[in-house]
């Protein structure tokens, strides 16, 4: 048994622990491409959350691990058959729910580990500061290693591309779909830009419609994925972020707390 793994664990070992930080990991059902599953930020969010708890557990870091949430925000990809949508106002109230659950169980420190980039945290943890008790943390996993993308990807993608795909090859290679000659069964995953220059490059924004930006929901080539690269970057994932879960539940929150 894992006493740090929820799913896993009976209530006759939860009640005589002293847990410190939970984890909610939030995940998305949609399509990736025509190569990777449906469920890809759900297991992207089961792996990476069980890796980086058990190894902060180890370091003796009082953290517990929630199930996955398996639907996120999909409005952009409405076009596209069983893109499984909560809209914002939606899963935010989820978390919601789930934050005061969390503190009548006791817990003041909670992090939303998100898989999905479609699920905008950052507006709810300004909505709730203040009315929890809790301290909320999010990570968008994806950021933690900005500083190591090129070391270990030939280009930089937004979905379903060579990273995502490195995980897959890495972890749940009988997932991948590929062609009878046993390349991806994936196009290259090429995204349209729009007709003005300011959003193209950056200085406006929208929300884009997958169904227009991209062929088969994939914005990122995914042929030059390995499962080297997808192990390399969740070893980076897990070194770093243990690391703050273990800092974390050894902090003391304070009237000065996280300052």
């Amino acid at each position: 048994m894992q006493p740090w793994k929820l799913a896993e664990t009976t209530y006759s070992v939860v009640k005589d622990q002293q847990y410190e930080v939970a984890v909610l990991p939030m995940g998305a059902t949609e399509p990736h491409n025509l190569h990777l599953p449906y469920g890809m930020d759900v297991l992207e969010g089961n792996l990476i959350g069980e890796r980086v708890c058990e190894a902060a557990w180890q370091r003796g870091a009082k953290v517990l691990l929630l199930p996955t949430l398996p639907y996120g925000t999909q409005t952009n990809q409405r076009e596209f058959p069983l893109a499984m949508n909560l809209n914002p106002s939606t899963l935010n109230a989820v978390v919601t729910d789930l934050v005061d659950s969390l503190v009548n169980s006791g817990f003041r420190k909670i992090v939303l580990l998100n898989s999905h980039g479609g699920n905008e945290f950052k507006g709810l943890l300004r909505e709730l500061y203040g009315r929890t008790p809790a301290h909320l943390f999010l990570c968008n996993w994806w950021t933690i290693f900005d500083d190591m993308y090129d070391e270990i990807f030939e280009q930089r993608d937004d979905h379903a591309g060579e990273m995502e795909t490195s995980i897959g090859l890495a972890f749940w290679p009988e997932l991948i779909a590929r062609k009878p000659d046993g390349t991806l069964a994936a196009d290259e995953g090429r995204k349209a830009s729009t007709r003005f220059e300011a959003v193209n490059r950056g200085w406006v924004s929208i929300t884009r419609p997958w169904h227009l930006l991209t062929t088969n929901a994939g914005a990122g080539n995914p042929h030059a994925a390995t499962a080297e690269k997808g192990r390399k970057l969740v070893d980076v994932l897990v070194d770093r972020l243990a690391d703050f879960l273990v800092e974390l539940s050894e902090a003391e929150p304070d009237e000065r707390f996280p300052y």
